[in-house]
């Protein structure tokens, strides 16, 4: 199942389900009090604009995550500039805080490419409909100085417009 923010209760909301039998090859959420607006398109130069939702994150860890609805301490690595129909849709990166495994990375170059491809196969497939033309791509994969730009510009982006 594909979930969404809603933004006027603040729960998840079931937004489809997946297409593909497909999982995250790691956890998948959002970092709270984020919202990609324009300071986000402006660090995705093909972007028209952001995507209106918060800024999306994968965090490594060692282990499997399965619940839902809880805060994970992680520390930033990397993102993939995704554009998804014209719209800044950036994944960020993260490892883990205190991983067994992935404590020690800092940047993306820190994690297999492997796996790194992995990420990028999975936001470029997620949405695919048959017959229909792929309307995602991945514009870059960046390292953990661009990445932090595009968090500080996510929540600069939530207080100019939510902030009170």
């Amino acid at each position: 199942m594909k979930y969404e923010i809603d933004k006027v209760s603040g729960y998840l909301r079931v937004d489809r389900p997946q297409r593909s039998s497909a999982q995250p090859p790691a956890l998948y959420g959002f970092v709270p009090r984020t919202y990609c607006d324009e300071r986000v398109r402006r660090l995705a130069p093909t972007a028209e604009r952001g995507d209106g939702d918060p800024l999306d994150i994968c965090v490594l860890s060692e282990r499997t995550i399965a619940r839902n609805e809880i805060i994970v301490r992680c520390r930033v690595i990397g993102g993939l500039q995704m554009i998804d129909d014209g719209e800044a849709d950036d994944k960020i990166i993260s490892v883990l805080e205190n991983d067994y495994i992935w404590s020690d990375a800092r940047n993306i170059s820190d994690v297999p490419s492997v796996l790194v491809e992995r990420l990028q196969h999975y936001f470029q497939t997620y949405k695919l409909v048959p017959g229909k033309q792929e309307k995602t791509r991945i514009a870059k994969v960046y390292g953990r100085v661009q990445a932090l730009k595009v968090v500080r510009a996510a929540i600069a982006d939530y207080h100019d417009n939510f902030a009170q």
